[in-house]
């Protein structure tokens, strides 16, 4: 029985190696040690907090993990990033493990959910890096953090005008939303049109691997 545990350690570790390689992320075997180590937290706590419906281990690492980092290209020169909806610390948790000298702020409105990913933070060995209970629109918070992220980013938290509407003042001049959502966005990136504070809107269409899912990256800068 060990032996077989230990053989679908090997065979989950190469799928999240490999993955995360042809997003052009390289891990470290620190940091695959921390995904598994996740993983396993995530399956414990999904049995009392309603983390994720994906409760197979192979799909976990490709629809959580890997399509978390699918950003990961479009962060360069990013020391701080915001992310707005966490839930079970998606994307921002994945990106701080193979990001590690970026600092990342977790935000959700449930505060169960914010107790799971404050046990991860510890139980990972993470520094530099928060998660707080707190709505994105609470104006305390805004006022706190105004101009503060060179990122603030989401996984499928809202339509996109809602979303951009609250993440800019979380931001620095020229700083970037960056939004995970899936194939279908051009409605929602069309009402952006003439939307004030923004300078750029790019997307851009990433396969996450080992999956026929098509995640849309949309990039969007704020005006300097």
């Amino acid at each position: 029985m060990e032996h077989l545990v230990k053989a679908n350690e090997i065979e989950l570790k190469t799928l999240l190696r490999r993955g995360a390689e042809g997003l052009g992320v390289i891990l470290s075997e620190e940091a695959v040690s921390r995904f598994m180590e996740y993983l396993k937290e995530l399956k414990a706590w999904n049995r009392k907090v309603n983390l994720t419906a994906i409760e197979e281990e192979r799909e976990i690492i490709i629809r959580h993990f890997l399509d978390s980092l699918t950003p990961y290209a479009f962060l360069e020169g990013a020391g701080r990033l915001l992310d707005i909806g966490a839930g079970g610390g998606f994307p921002g948790i994945p990106l701080k493990i193979a990001t590690p000298s970026m600092y990342v702020c977790l935000i959700d409105s449930v505060s169960k959910k914010v107790h799971f990913m404050r046990h991860v933070i510890r139980k990972l060995g993470l520094v530099g890096i928060d998660a707080e209970s707190v709505r994105a629109e609470d104006l305390g918070f805004i006022e706190k953090n105004r101009g503060k992220f060179d990122v603030v980013t989401s996984r499928a938290f809202t339509e996109l005008t809602g979303f951009v509407e609250v993440a800019l003042p979380y931001l620095r001049p020229s700083g970037r939303i960056i939004a995970v959502k899936g194939p279908s966005v051009a409605e929602e990136i069309a009402h952006l049109k003439d939307f004030p504070g923004i300078t750029g809107i790019e997307t851009h269409r990433i396969k996450t691997p080992f999956s026929k899912r098509e995640t849309t990256i949309v990039v969007i800068k704020k005006a300097e």
